[in-house]
């Protein structure tokens, strides 16, 4: 991302392939197939929308590409998310995960995964399951904008606001509004492209 001087001027960028992308997508091969093929695209699976929930959460103070490189080692350490197996993990689970490389041993937020897994499972049971439940808050409907600038894109928004205060009643924990905003990004619910971005052009062709 750039710093904080930037946000107010930078627009789409183009990489060395011809392509413009949002200013903070950096250059790393992970991160633009990231921004092209996922970010702002609309989920629907209760599974993945669960898997990238908790991942926004475990971004919380780090970088988004240090939970990028660290997906898949997330993925085998937790049961590919499956919430029905992490919901029963136990202490001696706990302890390896903590001593897990593929990924990042904080104890707050593996236990906030196993915690959010028996949230999770307890919302999919609804009418809907997890899928409805998380695209209520803008009413099933994708939330479409093109800021121009990086500066126009803010951190929050009411519609986060309100999953957050909801999530957090649910019993969800790392799910602040930043954290919700970002992850409502990450699946679709706010595609944000910026204006001059590639895939922006793409979408509205």
């Amino acid at each position: 991302m750039a710093n904080d001087a930037d946000r107010r001027t930078l627009g789409a960028q183009r990489h060395a392939d011809g392509k413009r992308r949002c200013a903070w997508c950096p250059a790393d091969p992970l991160y633009v197939a990231y921004h092209d093929d996922e970010w702002g695209i609309a989920v629907h699976s209760d599974r993945h929308l669960f898997e990238m929930l908790c991942l926004e959460g475990a971004q919380a103070g780090l970088s988004w590409l240090t939970i990028l490189r660290k997906r898949e080692g997330y993925r085998a350490a937790f049961d590919r998310f499956d919430a029905e197996k992490m919901a029963r993990y136990g202490d001696a689970k706990r302890k390896r995960l903590l001593l897990d490389p593929g990924i990042v041993r904080n104890r707050l937020k593996v236990d906030a995964f196993i915690g959010n897994a028996r949230a999770y499972l307890k919302i999919r049971e609804r009418p809907g399951g997890f899928d409805q439940y998380i695209w209520q808050f803008t009413d099933g409907k994708v939330v479409r904008r093109r800021p121009l600038h990086l500066g126009n894109i803010a951190p929050s928004t009411a519609q986060s606001d309100a999953m957050s205060k909801d999530l957090k009643q649910q019993g969800f924990r790392f799910v602040g509004t930043t954290i919700c905003y970002a992850f409502m990004q990450a699946v679709g619910i706010v595609d944000e492209h910026q204006r001059y971005c590639w895939v922006a052009n793409r979408a509205r062709a």
